[in-house]
C-alpha cells in the first residue's frame, strides 16, 4: 500500500488490542508510527510505560520504524504533547487515529457524573483535543486523513453504555463536520466501528461469538482509511469478522402541512411520518 509510505500516523490507545494491530499495520505498509498508549487498565485508573513500548519493540523487530508516547489525550495539554512528539521526531503529521478509549459501565439510572465525564473526556475529547492539535500541520500541507473509533453502542445503543454510546456518536458528528471542512485541505474523515475480540469486550460478548472477531480483521481498513487511495469522507463503517458494512442516516419524503399542524393532525398522518418505506440520503438542509 503505497500510501502509507513514510507518512507519519499518530494511534491512541496502540499499545494492546485494536490500536496495537492498527500501529503493526501501518508500521508495515510503511509509515512512521506514533504509538500513543497511557498505559492503565480499561476503566482508566492507572497508567505505565509499558504497553507503548512493547508495541514500539514489535515494530522495530519487524524492520519498522516507531515512537513510543505516555501523554494523557484526555487533556488538552496531554493531546498537544502528543502531536508536538510525532512533529519533533517526524518532522510532521499526515494521519491521526482516534483510537484510545475507556469503559465505566452502568445502568443509566446508576450512571455517577464521575463516569460520565469520564467516558466522555477520554472518547470524545480526546477525539477532538488530538485532531484540534494537528489539525493546523494537516491544513499546511493539505493532505490528512483522520479515522475515529466510533462504535455500535453509538450508533444503535447498548444496555449499560449510555455514556460510552454518547461519545461514541458524538464523534461521528465531529467526522461529519471535518469532512466539510477538510475537503479544500485533502483533509478526510471516517469512523470505523470495530466488532473485535479485546479487553474492552472480553465480558460484553459471548467467548464463543468472540472467537470470530480477532482485532486484525479490522486494521486492513483503518489502514486504507488512512491511505492516499482512499477517497470517501464522512463515512462510519461497521467492521469485524470478515463482514464491512457502511452505515449512513437516511431520511423518508416527509410529510408536508400548509399551516402548523394541531396535535390531532399529527396523530392522525404520524404513521405517514414514521413510514421509512420511502428513504433518501440524509442531508443537512441549512448546509
Amino acid at each position: 500500500m503505497a500510501g502509507l509510505d513514510g507518512r507519519v500516523i499518530i494511534i491512541t490507545g496502540a499499545g494492546g488490542g485494536l490500536g496495537r494491530e492498527y500501529a503493526l499495520l501501518a508500521a508495515d505498509e510503511g509509515a512512521q508510527v506514533v504509538v500513543n498508549d497511557l498505559g492503565g487498565a480499561r476503566d482508566g485508573s492507572g497508567s505505565g510505560q509499558a504497553m507503548a513500548d512493547t508495541v514500539v519493540d514489535e515494530i522495530r523487530q519487524r524492520g519498522g520504524t516507531a515512537l513510543a508516547n505516555y501523554d494523557n489525550i484526555s487533556t488538552e495539554d496531554g493531546a498537544q504533547s502528543l502531536v508536538d512528539a510525532a512533529v519533533t521526531e517526524f518532522g510532521t503529521v499526515d494521519g491521526v487515529v482516534n483510537n484510545a478509549g475507556i469503559l465505566r459501565d452502568g445502568a443509566f439510572h446508576k450512571m455517577s457524573t464521575e463516569n460520565w465525564d469520564a467516558v466522555l473526556k477520554v472518547h470524545l475529547y480526546g477525539g477532538y483535543y488530538v485532531t484540534r492539535a494537528a489539525w493546523a500541520h494537516l491544513r499546511e500541507k493539505k493532505f490528512g486523513r483522520i479515522v475515529m473509533a466510533t462504535s455500535t453502542s453509538g450508533l444503535f445503543g447498548n444496555f449499560g453504555q449510555a455514556n460510552y454510546g454518547a461519545a461514541k456518536l458524538g464523534l461521528v458528528g465531529l467526522i461529519n463536520t471535518l469532512a466539510i471542512e477538510g475537503a479544500k485541505y485533502g483533509i478526510l474523515a471516517n469512523a470505523v466501528a470495530p466488532m473485535a475480540a479485546t479487553r474492552m469486550t472480553t465480558d460484553i460478548a459471548p467467548p464463543e461469538l468472540l472467537e470470530k472477531l480477532p482485532a486484525a480483521q479490522v486494521a486492513p481498513v483503518v489502514g486504507y482509511l488512512l491511505s492516499e487511495q482512499c477517497t470517501d469522507s464522512g463515512s462510519v463503517y461497521v467492521v469485524g469478522g470478515g463482514n464491512i458494512q457502511r452505515v449512513a442516516q437516511f431520511q423518508n419524503k416527509g410529510v408536508t402541512f400548509s399551516e402548523t399542524p394541531t396535535v390531532d393532525e399529527l396523530t392522525a398522518r404520524w404513521s405517514e411520518i414514521s413510514d421509512l418505506s420511502n428513504v433518501e440520503l440524509g442531508c443537512n438542509p441549512l448546509g
